[in-house]
């Protein structure tokens, strides 16, 4: 039982795994299809130097702001639904001994599982099949599966808070919404800040990602001019969704630092 709960069985499992996979790959043919080396290193010259002109640099920056809208809106709807589903996840708002805490944990995390476990990408189908190419489609697209995503982590950033102050909150005959309102809450905020930062990084690289199935943006101007061989531009539309994940890092360094000084 001890080897079931310890790191060894994970490490044996992906060395496993990692085996496993190799079984997978035709060792006797070739690793690049005729003329791929060229076309890469075409592709990788084509930076010296990346398309700037006027017109293209417009366009550029109009799918910018839609991939970068995209994320936020869908991220806006993740935070609201995974902060409160995070809470009850957490099993923090609840009194100690209270019956509806471990089956609305057990209940509120499978459906975290349930809307993580989709990929965004098979979302964006789904809601392109339903409600048309809308931004709308996008947005959940993002929206529900990182609400699963954020739901889970806000959980246990909650659960993995120091338990002396909160004894010390408890004795003072503290309720439950004081508990988490002067002690959970505060003492985790930076951290759920900080990865709630990190995700909407990942969320403006998968709004662009999201662009392939035909919604405007990064991904969708990545796609034209990658069918048109013009690699100058992809690098400027690249160059673009790396100038935006840099500028929302920088940002959220920020607002760390300020919380915790």
């Amino acid at each position: 039982m001890r080897f079931l709960q310890s790191s060894r069985l994970l490490t044996v499992l992906l060395a496993a795994a990692g085996a496993w996979s190799l079984t997978a790959i035709d060792w006797n043919g070739p690793w690049l299809h005729t003329g791929g080396a060229a076309s890469f290193l075409r592709f990788l010259l084509a930076l010296f130097p990346p398309d700037l002109s006027a017109d293209f640099l417009l366009i550029a920056l109009t799918a910018s702001g839609q991939t970068l809208a995209y994320a936020v809106a869908g991220m806006t709807v993740a935070i609201l639904i995974g902060v409160p589903l995070g809470i009850i996840a957490s099993g923090v708002a609840f009194t100690p001994g209270s019956r509806l805490r471990r089956p609305s944990v057990a209940a509120t995390r499978f459906l975290l599982g349930g809307m993580r476990a989709v990929h965004e990408l098979v979302w964006a189908v789904l809601f392109v099949a339903a409600i048309g190419l809308s931004p709308l489609a996008a947005i959940f697209a993002l929206g529900l599966p990182y609400a699963g995503i954020l739901g889970r982590i806000y959980a246990d950033l909650l659960q993995d808070v120091p338990p002396e102050p909160i004894a010390a909150l408890r004795t003072t005959g503290a309720s439950p919404l004081r508990l988490f309102s002067y002690g959970y809450w505060p003492m985790a905020l930076p951290d759920l800040i900080g990865y709630t930062f990190y995700r909407l990084e990942c969320a403006i690289r998968a709004a662009a990602i999201m662009s392939f199935v035909g919604i405007p943006g990064l991904g969708y101007q990545i796609q034209l001019s990658l069918h048109d061989l013009l690699f100058d531009q992809v690098w400027t539309l690249l160059l673009f969704l790396v100038a935006i994940i840099v500028a929302v890092d920088l940002w959220s360094s920020r607002i760390r630092r300020s919380l915790l000084s």
